[in-house]
């Protein structure tokens, strides 16, 4: 089984890719993906925990090589609710983050389980 996490290097991401890591199957993959360029360092840094699931960072604008075989599509990319913001300026908001790389999502898995959390 693949999983792939979009959204890896932000605080749910992070902790949901540890819990993946230590959770998964053997022989489990485990795909990290974020527009953020540290996201490779926290698949190394993860991939120090002796499991045998193998872990892989993916950064940059297009998330295609970090989905490509997931069984799994697990979104996590978005921005918390500030001090003034309504629940619709909020959902605008991580609408806007989640578009691309949750599009590219369904575009190419569209077999695959899909879900978001933020």
């Amino acid at each position: 089984m693949k999983v792939a996490v979009l959204g890896a290097a932000g605080g749910i991401g992070q902790a949901l890719a540890l819990l993946l890591k230590t959770q998964l199957p053997s022989g489990s993959e485990l795909s990290l993906y974020d527009i953020a360029p540290v996201t490779p360092g926290v698949a190394v840094d993860l991939s120090h925990i002796p499991t045998a699931v193998k872990i892989k960072g993916f950064s940059g604008e297009d998330a295609t090589p970090a989905l490509e075989g997931a069984d799994v599509v697990l979104i996590s990319a978005g921005v918390a609710r500030k001090p003034g913001m309504d629940r619709s300026d909020l959902f605008n908001v991580n609408a806007g983050i989640v578009k691309k790389p949750g599009t590219a999502s369904f575009e190419n898995l569209p077999e695959s389980v899909h879900w978001y959390y933020h």
